[in-house]
């Protein structure tokens, strides 16, 4: 079995029983959106694997020790640093937290980041066209929270340190400003 195979796996596995926010998706229907996206960028195997496992620390029993094991030291590192460091702050802090540290992330973890919020930014979209305002009461913080934060993740993409860009980055930031303004 081929390594991309494994991981969709493990990720379907940690995932088993979780739903796509105020929906009956099943959950896993993300991560391998986020890694779709990735693929049709052509990016490297370890960012797709990566992406289907973006969410397993942050969001499932599995621990760093286990995703070390099962996928080595570069994936983890990848997974690691798309995951929120700790769930106990305020959303403002988490997501502070990840605007003011992702332009000095490497590449790899910019991108798979990247197709995670455009991922998440073209469900808000689909589900908008269907709810309307009413979409904004799935979030713990409406719309003008989720513009700020959706906005300032395409700065940070936008102004990475490297100054290495990506075309995906300049999609994410058009669907940001196309959606938000």
């Amino acid at each position: 079995m081929n390594r991309l195979d494994i991981a969709i796996e493990f990720a379907a596995s940690a995932h088993q029983s979780q739903y796509r926010k105020g929906s009956r998706t099943p959950y896993i229907s993300h991560p391998y959106g986020v890694a779709m996206i990735l693929s049709s960028y052509h990016c490297s195997e370890n960012a797709i694997i990566a992406a289907l496992l973006h969410d397993v620390l942050e969001d499932t029993e599995v621990t760093e020790q286990q995703l070390f094991e099962a996928f080595g030291p570069e994936i983890t590192a990848i997974v690691k640093a798309c995951s929120e460091p700790d769930k106990t702050l305020s959303w403002e802090e988490r997501k502070t937290h990840t605007i003011a540290n992702l332009p000095a992330e490497p590449l790899e973890v910019r991108l798979v980041a990247c197709a995670d919020k455009l991922h998440n930014l073209r469900s808000m979209k689909r589900d908008s066209l269907t709810l309307g305002p009413e979409l904004w009461t799935r979030f713990k913080r409406g719309k003008t929270k989720q513009a700020w934060y959706y906005t300032s993740l395409a700065s940070a993409f936008e102004n990475a340190h490297d100054n290495q860009q990506h075309p995906l980055f300049t999609e994410f930031i058009n669907e940001v400003n196309d959606f938000f303004q």
